[in-house]
């Protein structure tokens, strides 16, 4: 019997984990990200105590998420009306969540900063021998195959909507052509930085879903590297 209630509270504990995933976009967004975090990690030699701090700091945010999903569902049961004290109490909640994710983000670049350094030196700009006027080339053909793409699905138009999202297409393929022209590391994590808000304005203004700006990016990024790699 006491056996089946530990089991019972796995199951409760897992179907609220559930739950927060299936609802909430930015929960599915902070998993996507670890998943590629911790798949990042494996490529790169970092001790037990960097391993220790990044596994520390993504169950911070992911816990902070659902105890933001709790607090929300809670408001809304107890007051199905407007009242500054429940705005208050979610936006503290959602504040926590930032403060976290802001911190994440730091970690992240001190972990991954110095080695991403040395890999982009001695793979990425191999293929970096090319010029400047091929980023108008990648602009073009990346535009191109877009609308195109777009006319295939038929759905949106070539400047709104649709699948794959052109903005996020153009954003990605400039951020990896620049990354292919410079040596400086700072530079390339600041351009896919503004690559990865120009997708997430898309997704936040509901104009494409996560999935759109994704191929979007992908479409970009190698579109961007074949281009470079040909010519």
């Amino acid at each position: 019997m006491k056996m089946k209630k530990i089991t019972e509270s796995f199951n409760h504990a897992i179907e609220g984990v559930i739950f927060a995933i299936k609802t909430q976009r930015n929960m599915r967004i902070h998993f996507a990200i670890a998943t590629l975090v911790l798949l990042a990690s494996l490529f790169f030699d970092l001790s037990k105590f960097e391993i220790l701090l990044l596994f520390f700091t993504i169950t911070l945010v992911i816990v902070l998420e659902m105890i933001n999903t709790a607090i929300e569902v809670t408001i809304d049961l107890n007051a199905n009306y407007y009242h500054p004290l429940a705005k208050i109490a979610k936006n503290v909640a959602a504040g926590a969540v930032l403060i976290s994710a802001l911190t994440s983000v730091l970690v992240g670049y001190l972990l991954f900063f110095d080695k991403l350094k040395l890999v982009t030196n001695t793979v990425i700009f191999k293929i970096k021998q090319s010029d400047p006027t091929v980023v108008f080339i990648c602009l073009i053909l990346i535009t191109i195959i877009t609308v195109v793409i777009k006319a295939f699905y038929g759905r949106g138009t070539p400047l709104k909507g649709g699948m794959p999202s052109g903005h996020s297409a153009v954003a990605f393929g400039v951020a990896t052509a620049i990354s292919l022209l410079t040596q400086d590391t700072l530079i390339i994590t600041l351009a896919f930085f503004l690559a990865f808000v120009v997708a997430q304005s898309r997704v936040e203004g509901k104009i494409h879903s996560i999935y759109e700006v994704t191929v979007g990016a992908i479409i970009g990024t190698l579109v961007a590297i074949i281009i470079f790699k040909l010519l």
